[in-house]
């Protein structure tokens, strides 16, 4: 009787040893990361975070389906489309209201290197400029280049918000009507003029 026990004993830590040679060597195979950001990500969010952290709310890698959403009267077919098109897209940086976590603008960074990974985003993007076009979300494309200061990012933020602002006031809230209505808060026109900015890509 004692030697049938510790014989089904034996199979049982056989049995046992052969499902966990079977079995991946680690189940979550991960490690930390050494750095959340790349090297000219963590530049330029010091960069935004020191031109306009005091007014938004700066969030990293936002998928571009977490800022835009469709509208009620698409139909199912086209909402599923654009979604799954939304999803796969990523912006780098975007600005929210303090308030209420509104996006507000966002900021993608374009490398000049055409190969590899720092070629990424150097070609636009006419799908995430429409979505964000229809939605009304400024977007910022800003070439990565070494010399930046946070005030030349404070004003190409600026001349964005500003230009998108002006197009807004002079846009009829019907489409079709003669006349518009306007906000006493929203400018018409800039205090000075806009210069093309040699940020922008």
């Amino acid at each position: 009787m004692e030697l049938a026990i510790i014989l089904m004993m034996i199979l049982i830590v056989v049995a046992i040893g052969a499902v966990k040679l079977n079995e991946p060597s680690l189940t979550f195979p991960f490690k930390k990361k050494t750095n959340l950001f790349t090297p000219v990500e963590r530049s330029f969010l010091a960069l935004i975070d020191e031109a306009v952290g005091n007014q938004f709310r700066i969030m990293c890698r936002v998928k571009l389906s977490d800022v835009v959403a469709t509208r009620e009267s698409a139909n199912k077919k086209t909402s599923k489309n654009a979604y799954s098109r939304t999803s796969g897209r990523q912006l780098d940086f975007v600005l929210c209201a303090k308030d209420d976590m509104s996006p507000v603008i966002a900021i993608d960074l374009v490398h000049a290197n055409q190969n590899g990974k720092d070629g990424y985003k150097r070609q636009r993007d006419w799908f995430v400029s429409g979505a964000l076009d229809a939605a009304r979300i400024p977007h910022v494309r800003i070439k990565v280049r070494s010399g930046y200061t946070a005030k030349d990012i404070r004003q190409c933020i600026d001349a964005k918000l500003a230009s998108v602002r002006i197009a807004s006031s002079n846009t009829p809230l019907i489409a079709g009507t003669a006349g518009q209505v306007k906000d006493p808060n929203v400018a018409t026109r800039p205090t000075k003029p806009l210069a093309q900015n040699p940020m922008a890509a």
